[in-house]
């Protein structure tokens, strides 16, 4: 059974929130890449568009969007999401993880794209109290 950490980004009030997924929910998401766009209705957040934007696998190892598929690959990087070097010109050999969602996805970044009539907030502090 699948199993997601979701990190939901908000621009407008610059805030983030933790959610969890798994189950049936979790399988929708299954196939998705880095921006891909979502209906919130998908993850339990109604009137709400969210857009995919990174993520990472279980062991922590970079989703990349130039990456295709969901392989786990070392890549020659020179810089951007994965490594970042101390200075100009200096290249590393690193494993990322490909664009797209599967069963060794553990976290998944994403922002919101249309905001809802309820708050964010309220919605996810009503899902804690039924848990």
């Amino acid at each position: 059974m699948a199993e997601f950490r979701l990190i939901i980004s908000d621009p407008s009030k610059k805030s983030a929130h933790k959610m969890e997924v798994s189950g049936a929910q979790a399988n929708k998401l299954f196939g998705l890449g880095i921006g891909d766009s979502l209906d919130g209705d998908v993850i339990g957040l109604s009137d709400y568009a969210l857009v995919i934007t990174g993520g990472s696998d279980k062991d922590g190892v970079a989703m990349r969007r130039d990456l295709p598929g969901t392989v786990r690959k070392r890549l020659l990087l020179s810089g951007g999401v994965g490594y970042h070097p101390k200075k100009t010109g200096i290249r590393r050999r690193k494993s990322v993880r490909g664009r797209v969602i599967s069963a060794e996805t553990g976290q998944i970044n994403l922002v919101v794209g249309k905001s809802g009539a309820k708050p964010l907030d309220e919605i996810l502090k009503a899902k804690k109290a039924e848990q």
